[in-house]
């Protein structure tokens, strides 16, 4: 129910928020709920996860990504992610997720996560990003870039990102 309402918010905040670029960055902001806590008091390692969703969210609808996916029949599925925690968010306390776009390869897009809390970073993931058709295609990640209005190759990614990348390929087999 969390993230619902965390969902809803984006779709009727991100109208009054400015615009970003599509690869981003985009910058998100937050509050810690009673419901995203642990036994411990402080934020459960699943809810992470589940702010990364909104935040991807937040992006593609500042960027008017989502408007062109749509169009495509084009929807973001998690193929990937990992996440490293460096300090904990208590209760109440504001903080932002920055995201962005940092290259991508044949089929995916990757795309990094950082959490702050007053200019201090919290956490930290990567996620790997495959688009699908409702039709059931699979489209290239050319093929997201056009419908984005994007072109050329992908920038260089981070060494740490390029070598999680390529394990996951290795593993996955695609």
């Amino acid at each position: 129910m969390n993230l619902l309402i965390r969902l809803l918010h984006a779709l009727f905040a991100a109208r009054f928020r400015a615009a970003c670029f599509a690869l981003g960055p985009c910058r998100t902001p937050f509050r810690v709920w009673p419901g995203d806590l642990d036994v411990l008091l402080h934020v459960n390692n699943g809810v992470y996860l589940s702010m990364l969703d909104v935040a991807r969210v937040d992006l593609l609808l500042r960027s008017g990504a989502l408007r062109r996916l749509r169009a495509r029949g084009y929807y973001p599925v998690v193929a990937a992610q990992t996440i490293r925690y460096r300090r904990s968010l208590r209760p109440f306390e504001r903080f932002e997720v920055e995201t962005r776009i940092v290259g991508w390869d044949e089929y995916a897009f990757l795309v990094t996560h950082a959490f702050f809390r007053r200019g201090e970073l919290m956490a930290e993931a990567v996620v790997r990003i495959r688009f699908l058709e409702r039709r059931g295609a699979r489209p290239t990640a050319a093929e997201v870039l056009r419908a984005l209005e994007l072109s050329g190759p992908s920038p260089a990614l981070p060494d740490a990102v390029a070598a999680w990348n390529d394990l996951q390929q290795v593993r996955s087999g695609a």
